[in-house]
């Protein structure tokens, strides 16, 4: 069965608002990916997905990526280098834990969409949008399993 099955239309176009929102005022990337599973280390999976999808290649090092492995109950938040010179130490922590809050009361999109916009007043302090702003990253929520190469 797919990860699909955990999300409306609804739930998805909550979750992309949150990201457009969340950017309108910073030159922040985010990014959601949703999978079934994570073998392994909950950030390692995130870092290479961090990778794969290319989020590092932002011009100030400000992408933040949400990972959710649904079946294992894994997450994790990984931000780039730019952000994490920011932020203070427990930020990401104290999202993940308001997250996995609403993700044990089965409300998923609420929990990143939250947490998402939590995240993007963290990027627009730090990196207020410029008048010259592009959108570096995809604001579409990537779903499935990204196989890594030695698989």
């Amino acid at each position: 069965m797919s990860v699909y099955k955990y999300f409306t239309e609804e739930n998805k176009l909550q979750i992309s608002n949150a990201i457009r929102v969340a950017e309108i005022n910073t030159s922040g990337e985010i990014r959601v990916h949703i999978e079934k599973h994570c073998k392994g280390d909950v950030l390692d999976r995130a870092a290479y997905i961090f990778d794969k999808l290319e989020m590092q290649k932002t011009k100030l090092r400000n992408g933040v990526l949400f990972y959710l492995a649904l079946e294992d109950r894994k997450f994790a938040i990984l931000g780039d280098a730019g952000i994490n010179q920011k932020v203070p130490a427990n930020f990401w922590e104290e999202i993940t834990n308001e997250a996995i809050k609403a993700f044990k009361e089965g409300k998923f999109s609420e929990g990143l969409a939250n947490g998402i916009v939590k995240a993007g007043e963290q990027l627009k302090t730090h990196f207020p949008y410029q008048e010259n702003d592009i959108n570096e990253l995809s604001d579409e929520i990537s779903f499935g399993e990204i196989k890594r190469d030695d698989e």
